[in-house]
């Protein structure tokens, strides 16, 4: 066979092989296109929301939503599949110790599971050994902080994600906060007169768990907090959630026993061991554990748990976890 025989037989295999790979990508796209209008136009108005409810959550899959939907509609979808918003905030109380309380020092690190989903919780004994520790900029160009890495600046024990933050895309450097971040009893971001949903602690180490302005923060000593929600349990009452709520998707949230001690809860998503969960499995995780007091942090490849060095959970990000601008630690 001459050169040009060998070249030219090489350009054919090479043709072939390039349109056979079109060809199956072409049909995986249309078999994705069409099991979204399946699930977006079929009879089951629960598998349709919960669908809409989860990809919207979600930073670089919001588009599949919109393959079916206008904004109008999905806006009603996810209205209609919501936590109940209240206006109640965490009253202050004083911790009931109880006889089978443990020691202060105490931290323990525990399995949940659900019908979906599989994650770990860590309960601290002791409130006041968690903070909120901060990227060292606060800007849309810098970077944020990986949780592993947040553990290691502030020498703590533990560390979960925190608020939220400008993640255009889904590309976001991570280094820009949305809404209140309070640090050893200083406002770092956000508004005096702008309501935000809160989570965070007072100077009595209570959690605070609500919407408030950055003045009713400082004025009810808030030490430490982020923005992000919604809020789950307050004063005892777990809010109700219609629908789906939220979809499965990676969670963390933050709450409080009557005792003092602090629930950290993370939970694993977008995986096959691990689908996720909804807002009604987070609440019913954390009234299990004796919640009175909890709230929605930032989730899906945000949610990260580190403890004792070691990185606790599965992050739904390919590329492992994300810079972040905020997280809590334990010190």
């Amino acid at each position: 066979m001459t050169e040009s025989a060998r070249s030219g037989w090489g350009k054919r295999i090479f043709l072939r092989a390039l349109a056979v790979l079109g060809v199956t990508l072409l049909l995986v796209v249309l078999l994705l296109l069409g099991a979204i209008v399946i699930i977006c136009k079929g009879p089951s108005p629960t598998a349709r929301d919960l669908f809409v409810n989860t990809v919207m959550e979600t930073s670089a899959a919001k588009f599949m939503a919109y393959i079916c939907f206008s904004q109008e509609e999905i806006d009603a979808i996810r209205a209609k599949n919501a936590v109940v918003e209240t206006v109640e905030v965490t009253q202050q109380m004083e911790f009931q110790q109880g006889e089978d309380s443990l020691p202060k020092d105490t931290i323990e690190l525990v399995d949940v599971t659900g019908p979906t989903f599989k994650g770990k919780m860590l309960i601290v004994h002791d409130p006041s050994r968690v903070k909120v520790a901060v990227a060292p900029e606060f800007s849309e160009e810098a970077s944020g902080v990986r949780v592993e890495d947040f553990a290691k600046q502030e020498d703590a024990v533990a560390a979960i994600n925190g608020g939220g933050f400008l993640d255009e895309g889904g590309v976001g450097k991570g280094g820009m906060p949305l809404g209140i971040v309070i640090k050893d009893g200083q406002m770092l971001n956000g508004g005096w007169d702008t309501a935000q949903p809160i989570v965070g602690f007072d100077t009595n180490d209570q959690l605070v768990v609500g919407t408030m302005t950055g003045r009713e923060c400082v004025e009810r000593g808030i030490r430490d907090a982020v923005s992000f929600g919604p809020t789950f349990i307050v004063n005892g009452k777990a809010l109700d959630v219609a629908g789906s709520g939220g979809g499965l998707n990676p969670r963390t949230v933050l709450g409080q026993r009557a005792d003092g001690a602090v629930l950290m809860l993370v939970i694993d998503g977008r995986q096959a061991h691990s689908i996720g969960a909804t807002y009604k499995d987070c609440i019913d995780v954390m009234l299990e554990y004796g919640a009175v007091n909890a709230a929605n942090l930032d989730g899906g490849s945000s949610s990260m748990l580190v403890y004792n060095g070691e990185v606790q959970n599965v992050c739904a990000s390919l590329y492992g976890s994300r810079p972040l601008p905020t997280a809590f630690v334990v010190k």
